[in-house]
């Protein structure tokens, strides 16, 4: 054979390796986005989800003995996704080096359906996608991780139970601490608070601070956490490629007014009520004249309800019946200064302009007694599904029982007060919040109770803590993990304004202890003492962060806790609880 006969053919397979690579050896995370995740199990199948910066083609999952079964991939491209002079991304060390404004962002979002599953058995799976770059195209593999579709009931569990993420300094500790500690969990409940700023890309995929929302779940963080002048970089871990993850709404899953404003930060907190919307603009675009969840429910597949779709859901998983409520509000702050968009008050120059009100710490979706919400969970607590349930455990952002600082004001919608001048131009706007018309407390955690809930997971105040109401219903706090502002707790009152009792109910503002009323439950096992050594009933510490496993198996519900002040100190179990129990 002469060698014009051989180089042809010698050409035409490298051109062909070249082309569509070799799948087996392109394990490259770094060509991903993320690795892939879990959502929407049912009893034969899971959905994996993952996300990449190109479009390409041929996305799929691939399954089983030796990878030989596929599923299909559908992509989308996430349409709200933007960068922003906050953001941190690529090479720069300080925010504002590369985007001096709202900048989109193109992110694409693949998902596949695998199915004909066994339950109870789990199953080795990858995903590819393939990446077109010039003339070739290159296969792009993430690593092999495991998948199972829904548990049967009677299957023990552990479930990770958390909230509040944010990117805060402990989060990649604090899920890195969890995998070392237990290994592998079954499911992750997660009651609101992924990210800070929900429209942020790379506050999701890649802020250059290594921990961001998606890499702190699957061990792909590299967050260097600083303690006593020594730096030690946590990973967190590989959790969410393995379980399947269930999210509730808190109020950082939601953006406010679309295009208004010259920064996320500032669109995030421009949120006016749906009514002041459609009476300002009209009924078109109300997402973006109001506030949105658009890129929540573009990111998750989650169960869905009739009435609220993603946003409120209840679903069975094992022994376990969650019901996850959409229960948040827009946290304003609490100043009194005259140019603040406050809790309590509009700025004096904007007194003449509806449009550029914050109309107080408003309330996004309805859940009082009579709200389709209210009325869907009235339901839900009594089907056969809910009822039938082992476990019942209802999920929400808001808390309903804390020590912390966000349970002041009550939970209820404002009541604005227009003082006018004597010529009748508005002088003063003020609202006030009757703690006697507090939706959690007066409408729904009557409902739970008779329904003999047996707990309700919550975050928003940043602390660990729990609570048992009289009926035995448990409540748990469990979202500290790195920007907590404290437990009001013994000498240490909330730091309220002064306000002016002419014209505020100051009873309906609680400085000392849960506003509900209810006494915190000292930890069983081993409590943080306070500087005095006694034992405290919280864990409120930008240097202790703490993770809470629920164990289906056998009804018990743990807290862990790690000091990253002494990284080479075990794990400490500190509370636990059954179940059921008295």
């Amino acid at each position: 054979m002469t060698r014009s006969r051989w180089r042809s053919p010698l050409i035409a397979l490298l051109i062909l390796l070249l082309t569509y690579g070799c799948v087996a050896a392109n394990h490259s995370p770094a060509a991903l986005l993320t690795d892939p995740f879990l959502q929407l199990p049912t009893p034969t199948s899971v959905r994996v989800v993952w996300f990449t910066e190109f479009e390409g083609g041929g996305h799929r999952v691939e399954y089983g003995d030796g990878f030989t079964k596929r599923a299909i991939a559908t992509t989308i491209k996430l349409s709200r996704l933007r960068e922003d002079q906050r953001s941190r991304v690529g090479q720069q060390t300080e925010p504002g080096q590369v985007y001096q404004r709202p900048t989109p962002r193109d992110i694409w979002r693949h998902e596949a359906e695998v199915t004909g599953l066994t339950p109870g058995q789990r199953i080795p799976y990858r995903v590819v996608s393939l990446r077109a770059n010039g003339l070739f195209t290159r296969a792009i593999a993430s690593r092999a991780f495991t998948l199972a579709p829904l548990p049967p009931p009677n299957t023990p569990l552990k479930i990770l139970l958390t909230s509040d993420h944010q990117s805060m300094p402990m989060t990649a500790t604090n899920l890195q601490k969890v995998v070392e500690t237990v290994g592998q969990v079954d499911a992750v409940f997660l009651a609101g608070d992924t990210v800070n700023i929900p429209d942020r890309a790379s506050e999701w995929f890649d802020d250059n601070r290594g921990g961001a929302f998606f890499p702190c779940l699957q061990g792909r963080a590299s967050y260097s956490l600083e303690r006593n002048g020594t730096a030690r970089v946590y990973t967190g871990g590989e959790i969410i490629q393995h379980a399947p993850l269930y999210v509730a709404i808190g109020n950082h899953e939601i953006m406010g007014r679309y295009g208004r404003l010259d920064s996320l930060n500032g669109e995030f907190e421009d949120a006016i009520p749906r009514e002041v919307a459609l009476r300002l603009y009209g009924p078109n675009g109300l997402n973006n004249t109001s506030f949105s969840t658009d890129t929540y429910e573009e990111i998750f597949t989650l169960p869905q309800s009739p009435e609220g779709g993603e946003t409120y859901y209840a679903t069975t998983i094992g022994d376990v019946r969650l019901v996850s409520l959409y229960a948040t509000n827009l946290w304003r702050v609490p100043s009194l200064e005259p140019s603040v968009k406050g809790r309590f008050r509009e700025p004096e120059a904007k007194l003449n302009s509806h449009e550029d009100w914050g109309y107080g710490q408003i309330i996004f979706e309805p859940i009082r007694k009579g709200s389709p919400q209210y009325n869907w969970l009235k339901q839900e607590l009594s089907s056969p599904e809910f009822r039938q349930a082992r476990y019942k455990v209802v999920m929400l952002h808001h808390p309903t029982h804390t020590l912390g600082d966000n349970v002041v004001p009550p939970y209820t919608d404002p009541i604005r007060v227009v003082e006018r001048s004597a010529e009748g131009s508005p002088a003063v706007i003020r609202y006030d919040y009757p703690k006697s018309d507090d939706y959690l407390l007066k409408d729904v955690m009557p409902l739970l109770e008779a329904a003999q809930v047996q707990l309700v997971l919550y975050g928003h105040s940043h602390v660990w803590n729990r609570f048992r109401t009289p009926a035995g219903l448990h409540l748990l706090e469990t979202s500290n993990v790195g920007n907590t502002y404290g437990a009001y707790w013994a000498n240490n009152p909330r730091k309220l304004p002064d306000l002016n009792p002419q014209f505020y109910n100051l009873e309906n503002y609680v400085t000392l202890g849960d506003p509900g009323g209810l006494e915190p439950i000292l930890p069983t096992l081993a409590p943080v003492t306070g500087d005095d050594g006694q034992p405290l009933p919280f864990v409120s510490s930008n240097d202790i962060t703490a993770f809470t496993i629920f164990d289906t198996g056998i009804g018990t519900i743990s807290s862990y806790r790690f000091d990253t002040r002494t990284p080479d100190a075990p794990v400490v179990k500190f509370d636990e609880f059954q179940l059921g129990l008295g």
